[in-house]
Order: structure tokens, then sequence, then C-alpha cells
């Protein structure tokens, strides 16, 4: 009996190896293989509160009060304070054509000084930030998010912080990796949906990105989650193959879910004006639904977030202003323009 055991075991080995053999002659690229990985039950811990805005714009507060202080404390209004206060909200990245129609708005309503000129400027702002929705779209059983952008724009950064406050909301939150070329961002998603307590969908090194998002939406449905965001590999807006291959990603999805809830695009705000060059052909490829600034306390081209609405009209959606997860704040233009211009 011992050796008619033995002798199955055997020829069990030498099938599974002729297997083995068989696949790798074949060759051809690996199919997905998606693993699920629960996050911890534990809740995760409260974040530190937020420093003020002001603070964390910093260095674009001074850069702009620098400039602003030498203008608008001349005594008179002439042509040359309007053309310097104009050279100053472009030297701040809010763009030429911006910048210009900006100040001709606030030399139109006539100010007494420099200071009343000040206050203008920041109702000006305001109302051109103001009425666009702001919120992100929750709705849907899944909602589903996709986040695109270049290398090195904080986008893996964004969906752990993201999930984490959708989860303190209450959200069931599941994490797609369709970034499967660069090792290290499957590590740094898994790390940071371990802590913020949620579930993660992976796939094969080299696997077809829409095969994983695809599998990471059927997961979605079946598990009942509410919110799917879905990680990208970052790529340069000028690579034509790499933005028809998000673009396969997005029409997978939206085949799958009747349409997608956000397409978050993320831009480091150091880049200043390249980031509308950016903003501008993510949306012709996969059709943008809102931006996320990042790494605004470390420049002093704040600016840029106006110019990126005013040009591209595409709003704002969050702001990263530092490392903490609290530190991805939705984006209020009022308290953005007060900490950039307020007294």
């Amino acid at each position: 009996m011992n050796r008619v055991i033995i002798v199955v075991v055997v020829v069990a080995v030498l099938l599974l190896a002729a297997l083995v053999v068989l696949r790798r002659r074949r060759g051809g690229a690996l199919p997905p293989r998606i693993t699920v990985e629960p996050g911890p039950v534990a809740a995760t811990e409260a974040p530190a509160p937020a420093a003020g805005l002001r603070s964390r714009l910093g260095k674009s507060r001074k850069a702009l009060a620098d400039r602003l202080g030498a203008v608008l404390g001349r005594a008179g209004l002439d042509d040359d304070f309007w053309a310097d206060l104009e050279d100053s909200l472009v030297a701040v990245d809010l763009g030429v054509a911006t910048a210009a129609s900006l100040v001709a708005s606030v030399r139109s309503r006539q100010p007494d000084d420099g200071e009343h000129a000040r206050r203008l400027l920041e109702e000006e702002l305001i109302g051109m930030l103001h009425a666009r929705e702001r919120g992100v779209e929750t709705g849907g059983k899944p909602a589903v998010m996709l986040v695109v952008g270049v290398n090195g724009s904080g986008k893996t950064t964004t969906i752990g912080k993201l999930a984490s406050q959708l989860r303190s909301r209450g959200k069931q939150v599941l994490l797609g990796a369709a970034d499967t070329f660069r090792a290290a961002a499957d590590q740094q998603l898994r790390s940071w949906a371990e802590r913020a307590g949620v579930d993660i969908v992976t796939g094969q090194a080299g696997a077809d990105p829409a095969s994983v998002a695809f599998d990471a939406y059927q997961a979605s449905r079946a598990r009942g989650i509410d919110v799917l965001i879905v990680d990208t590999a970052g790529r340069l807006q000028n690579k034509v193959n790499l933005m028809a291959e998000l673009g396969k990603v997005a029409r997978v999805l939206r085949r799958e879910a009747g349409g997608l809830a956000e397409v978050l695009l993320v831009l480091d705000a150091t880049t200043g004006q390249n980031a509308v060059a950016q903003a501008r052909t993510f949306t012709e490829s996969v059709g943008v639904t809102g931006i996320v600034l990042t790494k605004l306390d470390g420049t002093a081209r704040g600016g840029v977030v106006v110019a990126v609405e005013q040009e591209l009209r595409i709003p704002v959606k969050y702001i990263g202003v530092g490392e903490g997860v609290d530190d991805l704040m939705p984006f209020d233009p009022a308290a953005f323009v007060d900490a950039l211009l307020g007294p």
C-alpha cells in the first residue's frame, strides 16, 4: 500500500514539473495574478491637527508679499503701478492671461489707494475661483475614482491620504494597484493601504493595467465596496503610447461601471506653468474631472492653482500642503486667497 502511495506522489510531482516547463517554453506576458489583501481591522490613528494654511503656503505668501509690498505701498496708482502689480502676479505663476484679466478687473473698480487695491484683488480672486463644484463624487456602488499624473507628482501618496479620509467618514474603500510596471509603486500603495486600514487589489509585475483595473472593479462589486480608487503608472504627457494605455484603463472602467465618479489629476505645484500643459494633455486623454495640487508647502508658485482653473475650467478639489494624512486639504478658495494675500 505504501508503495502505491509513493508511486502516485511521484507521478503527480512529475506532471506538475512538466506543466511548469511547458508554460515557460511558451513564454509571453504573464497573466494578471490578483490578490486581495485586507487592511488592519483596527481604526487608524487620529491625524494631528493641520497647521494654519498661511504657514503652509509660507513660500508663496512671502514671494507675493515681498513683491506686492513694494507695489501697494506707493502713493499713486499710475500705469507703472498696474504694470508692476501684474508682474507680481505673474511671478507666482498666476499665468500671464489670468494676471492681466485680474488686474484689469481691479483697475476698473477705481480703488483709492494700494490697500484698497489689495482688498479688491482678494475679492476678484475669490470670485474667479468661487463658482465651481469642489466636492468629490462618491455616489454609486462603487464610486470609481481613477487617479492619474506624471512621475513624482505625489499620486500614490495622495491616494493613500484620500482613502484614509474617506474611511474616516465611514466609507468602505478598496485600492486598485494598476501601476504594474514600477515595483516600488506597488509596495508604496500596499503600505498606504495598511496605514489607512483599507483593502488592496494587486496584479503581477508587468500585467496589463486595464486587466488589473477590471479585476479591482469586479472585486469591489462583489464585496459591496463604496469607493474604488485606482492607481495608475506615472507617465509623461508627451508619451503617446503610454497615454493611449491610460485611455484604455479609463475605457474599461467606464464600460464596467457605467461611468467614472472622478478622474483626479495629481499635479506637482513646484512645476509651475508646466502643470497647465500636463493638465491639458491628460484631460484630452482621459477626461479629467478634478485637480489635486501637491507640494504647495514647498513652492513659491502657489498662483498656479488659479492658472489651472482659469485656463482649463477644471476645479482644484484638493491641495497637498505637507506629509500627514490631514495635509491633503479640500480646496477652499476664500481660505487660499486669504493665505496668499490677507493682511
